[in-house]
């Protein structure tokens, strides 16, 4: 493939002319891969709702969903930055796929427990740990800086797609075909992400200097690297605030719905595809738009109006459901404007034998963010009704995206030019993949 000297990458590598073609090429598997896997697990969900009725299973098995990401995401940043980042994404898709292949087997036969379903739930969390970083710290090296946030968003939009559609589909394999026909269908979504990876080059950028380091030495590198710009801690700590005051309304809208409108199963599931809907909407106007220069002042206003609608919905009346659904679509598309730029203002203020790292500790903070609102906001709704709870949770929001662009430094990432500080001891080399 020829290389065209005068298009460069945003993390200032010489993109190949089709640059677009390649990126369509990653992201059409990992889009089959995210549909099967969405599919597969509302597919888990159903059947433990079917065979134990549990709330404390339910509990435990969304647990296992955050926990193992939240947890070993900056190891899968020290991987993003130690070895070929292809190969990284390559082994999380392929090990998840096997997985799901043995348990369908396992399920054809009969010895499904809720235990192997566990083992499915968390491979996939620490999968997603390793692949996560790799991908992210991955795609300044592919696009052009003009278009990252758009590729960034991209994975937003897949997700509120998937999110949609997949439950649906996967329902009906389960209850068509049975439970293993979905885990063989992941597995093949899995093939076609692994093989959207191999068809492609995708350069890397390997920091020399912790090549031979500890592995623990090279999370405090990557926490030097993110420290060194107290911009993004702040930005990431406000973030990870607002996840944790936001996770919980996910479990209590149906409660919302039921308690406080007098709906039923309809009317919650109508809440539920508008809120996908907005999604959906809010991640195309981003990639069409590009977002503007001041991605941190987006994220500060999307917050914002996250808290006012979020207030406004505590304070509707019992008669007034259909309002409720249009705060919900409005919330919604704020709550597409915080992933990507996110992840594009680490990816410019960061390192490229750095990013992964970076990227690995912003992800631990936000996956740990959402098991920790849920488990306070739970209690907290219990205490004061889930009316008053929206009120409180928007109230907190609302102010914390007036506050999060106060500081100076905060700003200063939105300036022309990014805070990079790079590690003099540190070489850069620059590798392809074939």
């Amino acid at each position: 493939m020829t290389e065209s000297t005068a298009l460069m990458s945003a993390g200032g590598q010489p993109l190949p002319k089709r640059w677009l073609a390649i990126i369509a090429t990653i992201w059409a598997g990992q889009a089959a891969s995210m549909i099967t896997s969405y599919a597969a697990g509302y597919a888990v969900i159903w059947y433990i709702t079917e065979t134990t009725g549990s709330a404390i299973m339910l509990s435990a098995a969304a647990i296992c969903a955050y926990l193992p990401q939240g947890l070993l995401s900056p190891f899968g940043g020290v991987i993003a930055d130690k070895y070929n980042r292809k190969t990284v994404m390559i082994a999380a898709d392929l090990g998840i796929g096997i997985i799901s292949l043995g348990l369908g087997f396992v399920i054809l036969f009969g010895q499904v427990s809720f235990g192997l379903l566990m083992v499915l739930v968390i491979a996939r969390s620490v999968g997603q740990a390793f692949h996560g970083p790799a991908m992210m710290a991955a795609m300044p090296l592919l696009v052009p800086e003009k278009h990252l946030l758009r590729i960034n968003t991209l994975d937003q939009l897949l997700i509120s797609v998937a999110s949609i559609g997949a439950p649906a589909f996967g329902i009906f394999l389960y209850t068509t075909f049975g439970f293993h026909s979905v885990m063989f269908l992941d597995f093949l979504g899995a093939l076609l992400a692994v093989a959207g990876l191999a068809l492609v080059k995708i350069p890397t950028v390997v920091d020399e200097s912790a090549k031979d380091q500890h592995v623990l030495a090279n999370m405090r590198d990557g926490w030097k690297a993110l420290s060194a710009n107290r911009g993004l801690v702040i930005l990431i700590a406000g973030v990870t605030i607002g996840m944790v005051t936001f996770a919980p309304l996910g479990a209590i809208f149906p409660l919302m719905t039921f308690d406080h409108f007098g709906g039923d199963g309809y009317a919650a599931s109508i809440v539920e595809a508008s809120f996908g809907v907005g999604m959906i909407i809010g991640s195309a106007i981003l990639m069409i738009w590009g977002g503007g220069k001041r991605l941190a002042l987006l994220i500060g206003i999307a917050a914002f109006i996250v808290g006012a609608t979020t207030m406004a919905c505590g304070f509707l009346a019992p008669t007034m459901f259909w309002a409720f659904v249009v705060l919900c679509a409005a919330m919604a598309v704020a709550c597409a404007w915080f992933n990507g730029p996110l992840i594009t203002l680490i990816q410019r203020n960061t390192p490229e034998e750095k990013t992964g790292r970076v990227l690995g500790l912003a992800m631990a903070a936000m996956g740990l963010a959402s098991p920790v609102g849920i488990a306070f906001g739970g209690v907290l709704a219990e205490s004061i009704g889930v009316a008053p709870f929206f009120v409180v949770d928007g109230l907190i929001c609302l102010v914390l995206g007036l506050a999060i662009y106060l500081p100076k430094s905060v700003r200063a990432l939105d300036s022309d030019k990014p805070t990079i500080v790079r590690d003099s001891g540190a070489a850069q080399n620059a590798e392809t993949a074939e």
